[in-house]
This record gives C-alpha cells, sequence and structure tokens, in this order.
C-alpha cells in the first residue's frame, strides 16, 4: 500500500510543506489528482485552483478528479481514470458528503487499487474524516459542537477523525465518545497530518496528533511514532 495522509485542516496554505513533501515523494508514476468532493456543495473550482497551485512548488501538477455527486463516482470512465492515479488528494469541506458519495462507488474501488498498489492518498479535514470508519457529522443542527458518528469509506478501522483539533476539534470529544465509546478519536491540529508512511503511524507540521482511546490522552509532535491507531486496512469494508 501507499503513503496515506489524515490532515488536520488548512489545506493547500503554508505551514502543509512537510506532510505535502512527502506525499510528493511518495507518488508513484500516473497522473495527480486532487478530489474536490467535500466542497461539492461550496465552491469545488476554487478548491482544484488552490490545490494546484500549491502543489507546483513540490513538483506535482494535480488534475481534478471531478467526483461531486454520487452519480460521478458511478461513472465507469472516472473510474477508470482514477485507476491509473498515483497520487490522490481528497480536499476539506463537508464530510457527510464525502461518505456520501464516495462510500461502495466504482471511483472509489478504483482509488483504493490505486492505493494498494503503491499511490499516495491524502485527505485534509472533511477528505480525512470521510476515509475512517465513521466520519463525525453534525447531530443537531444548529449545534456545531455535538457530533455523531456515521459510516465512513472504512480505511482506518474502528477510527474517527478530529480535523482542526487545536481551534475547535477538540470540542467533539464529549458527543463522540458518547455515542460511539468504542471508536479511537484521532484529533489532527490544522496544517499538521497523521501519516502512514507503510510501516508505522508518524506526526507531521507544526502542530500536533493527539489520539484519544477512552480516557487515555496521548500527543505527538513532528517525527514522533503516533501509537494507538490501528494501521490502514489492505481490504474495503463490505457494504
Amino acid at each position: 500500500m501507499g503513503m496515506l495522509a489524515l490532515v488536520g485542516g488548512d489545506e493547500f496554505n503554508p505551514g502543509n510543506e512537510e506532510q505535502d513533501r512527502l506525499l510528493a515523494a511518495a507518488a508513484k508514476p500516473g497522473p495527480a489528482f486532487v478530489v474536490p468532493t467535500a466542497a461539492a456543495r461550496q465552491k469545488p473550482e476554487q478548491s482544484v485552483v488552490q490545490a494546484k497551485a500549491w502543489f507546483r512548488q513540490f513538483g506535482v501538477e494535480l488534475e481534478e478528479l471531478p467526483v461531486l455527486t454520487r452519480a460521478d463516482a458511478k461513472s465507469g470512465a472516472l473510474a477508470e481514470r482514477a485507476r491509473t492515479g498515483g497520487l490522490f488528494y481528497l480536499v476539506g469541506g463537508d464530510p457527510g458528503w464525502v461518505a456520501e458519495v464516495l462510500r461502495g462507488s466504482e471511483v472509489w474501488g478504483a482509488m483504493f487499487e490505486a492505493w494498494r498498489d503503491g499511490a499516495a492518498l491524502a485527505g485534509s479535514s472533511a477528505g480525512a474524516m470521510a476515509l475512517c470508519s465513521d466520519t463525525l457529522i453534525r447531530a443537531k443542527w444548529p449545534n456545531h459542537v455535538n457530533r455523531r458518528p456515521a459510516p465512513g469509506l472504512g480505511l482506518v478501522a474502528t477510527t474517527a477523525v478530529l480535523p482542526h483539533f487545536d481551534t475547535f476539534g477538540h470540542k467533539w470529544i464529549e458527543s463522540a465518545q458518547g455515542a460511539a465509546p468504542d471508536l479511537c478519536l484521532l484529533g489532527v491540529d490544522e496544517r499538521s497530518a497523521a501519516v502512514w508512511d507503510g510501516f508505522a503511524w508518524l506526526a507531521a507540521g507544526p502542530g500536533a496528533v493527539t489520539v484519544v482511546n477512552g480516557t487515555k490522552v496521548a500527543r505527538f509532535t513532528s517525527g514522533q511514532r503516533v501509537t494507538g491507531v490501528r494501521p490502514p486496512a489492505r481490504m474495503l469494508p463490505k457494504e
């Protein structure tokens, strides 16, 4: 399997250099894709432009994989294109929408196969949340603090990402634990990442990665090995 980076948000901005250099170096031959699914209800074109401009400094020319709806995710042509990818980056936005669009789809299956065969894969904020077994969505409008788990894409079992952990993500701990006490909560600060390098999870970026398992809390900073989180799955969970 290839590199996997779960980024805490504020992607494509200064401070993200460490993990994005790692991703660029880990990309295998083939197209490098920005996947704007999470921003579909906002301004996906803006995310694409920003991603392309940011990654050029690392020698990577991103292309858009235009998967904004469930119909897009079922497209055989887009799945065939995705299967050739050497790097994928899922942008931030709406975590529930990413999982709803991609889960069990032809395009996600192709992305997973490409990653399993060595492509690099990253998600930031909503993109990172959706990659795990559970993605945390708003429990009750308009309260942004209370969160409940919904099925994610299943790449990291029994885990939910709390992005923006240093600004507001830490406020989700109580409601997430109340709704799903067995989940490992992976808090990732903005412009920072938990990176699977094929052997272990490592912290990257200027902030920290915080692992919450019940009452046990551990904090890791750049270069440290992150413990208490399961390795990525080698097979997709069955629907």
